[in-house]
């Protein structure tokens, strides 16, 4: 599972000309679902989001705080082509979980993060839509999170 996520001070998601979600100063996040992702992917992804120190403190220090110390905003947003593989100039798209499968899945994961994070701070695209995304990027801090490398990170946090 991957997450691209951005410190923003605005972000809103638009279906068909119409907004359908949008925050204040948060976190959006696009996400990619793997074909072999599970729910330890998505958990690993929902406590970085939570915990990741992206945020100053009151006396404008970087790096302090999190999304969740801070209970600001975050605005998730289903994106398979996070998923997908160069072969020359286009993309290949079979690393990424089929629709059928990851509809449910990322309905699962936005559902868990409502369930450890303030529900009301928690907004969500449309699986599957053609959406247009606008944000105001905060830094800009944008920050990759793949849950296919948490085992390498978490061996390098016992070692």
């Amino acid at each position: 599972m991957k997450a691209v996520v951005q410190r923003v001070t605005q972000a809103s998601v638009s279906v068909e000309g119409e907004v359908i979600s949008s925050i204040g100063r948060g976190l959006c996040v696009l996400i990619g679902i793997a074909a072999q992702d599970t729910a330890k992917d998505a958990d690993f992804i929902i406590r970085k989001l939570l915990n990741l120190r992206i945020f100053n403190d009151d006396n404008a220090v970087h790096w302090k705080r999190s999304l969740k110390e801070c209970k600001y905003e975050v605005l998730c947003i289903s994106q398979f082509t996070l998923c997908s593989k160069l072969k020359g100039n286009k993309l290949d798209f079979h690393a990424a979980m089929s629709p059928d499968k990851a509809g449910p899945f990322y309905e699962e994961f936005v559902k868990k993060l409502c369930d450890v994070y303030d529900p009301n701070l928690v907004k969500d695209g449309k699986f599957a839509a053609y959406m247009q995304v606008s944000l105001q990027n905060d830094g800009p801090v944008t920050i990759d999170l793949d849950s296919a490398k948490q085992n390498a990170v978490n061996k390098q946090d016992v070692e």
